[in-house]
């Protein structure tokens, strides 16, 4: 495993070495480029510092991104390195740039070519910006795909399969039971008919009568509690005499004389009187007709 590492950290290294050194080959010809399309001393010695700078931020986000976002990196890490091998190689064919004696804004002689190549040179800045935003927050909200538990180790799944492999019985298997081929002596015919031996008698018995069974009338039997039969106590009777009609309305016009008419009710009366709903509503009916006889009056 300490091997493995120190492999890994000694790769790092020389991948930054190789981009260091080819860092500062390209330095001159960004730098000179710059000048060219109208970037002061202190812009022009920061402009490689965006194109190559960007390209190193996208190849880190490539090897922390995944799927379509790794994708994205790749796209932008291609596009930045062609348009620095265009800038190195147009350094290469002008002399003039390395002198900085070529006219102000004048990368080649045909105008087409001088005008693609002078909106390269100017859009690359404004395009790290974007770009380098871009990567930067999709690499601070990647969120790794959980690795599964049964291969962080392979040493430990290889040594876990090899035991699970042993049996989980303390007891062995038993042997498969072989057939016996041993052959068994014919079967000898064995007549069925009645012994001739004589049987000895047996005395007769005389069957016992028995005596006829009676029906007999049985009550049933209920589970349910029988209910209390009798008289009723005087102490369980009420107090109160039984009151007569006359009586009854007595009490609901006494009752009932501050009443308005919307008050009297049979609920009312029976409330007020104590009696059945029966004599509250014959009681309601005479207060009423008794009423309407004294209005008309």
């Amino acid at each position: 495993m300490s091997l493995h590492r120190k492999g890994r950290a000694a790769l790092v290294l020389a991948l930054v070495a190789v981009v260091a050194m080819a860092f500062r080959v390209s330095w001159n010809a960004l730098r000179d480029i710059a000048g060219a399309v109208g970037a002061d001393d202190t812009a022009a010695m920061l402009y490689p510092f965006v194109v190559d700078g960007l390209m190193a931020l996208a190849l880190i986000a490539t090897l922390v991104l995944a799927d379509r976002d790794r994708t994205f990196a790749l796209r932008v890490l291609g596009a930045y390195t062609v348009a620095s091998l265009v800038l190195n190689y147009v350094h290469g064919l002008v002399p003039e740039l390395h002198g900085r004696t070529v006219d102000w804004g004048r990368l080649a002689d045909w105008d087409p070519a001088n005008w693609a190549l002078v909106l390269l040179a100017t859009s690359l800045p404004v395009g790290s910006i974007y770009f380098g935003s871009d990567l930067v927050a999709k690499v601070l909200h990647h969120r790794p795909a959980p690795i599964p538990a049964a291969s962080t180790n392979a040493e430990e799944s290889t040594e876990t399969t090899m035991k699970r492999s042993t049996a989980d019985l303390p007891v062995s298997t038993p042997a498969p039971i072989t057939p016996n081929a041993a052959v068994l002596p014919r079967l000898v015919a064995v007549g069925f008919l009645k012994s001739t031996l004589p049987a000895k008698p047996l005395p007769s018995i005389a069957p016992t009568p028995s005596a006829p069974i009676e029906r007999r009338a049985v009550a049933a039997e209920s589970t349910r509690p029988r209910r209390a039969t009798g008289r009723v106590p005087a102490v369980a009777k009420s107090t109160r005499p039984k009151r007569t009609p006359d009586q009854l309305l007595v009490e609901a016009r006494t009752a009932t004389a501050d009443w308005p008419d919307a008050k009297v009710t049979a609920e009312g009366i029976r409330r007020a009187v104590r009696t059945s709903p029966v004599n509250a509503r014959a009681l309601r009916d005479t207060l009423r007709a008794e009423r309407a006889e004294g209005a008309a009056a």
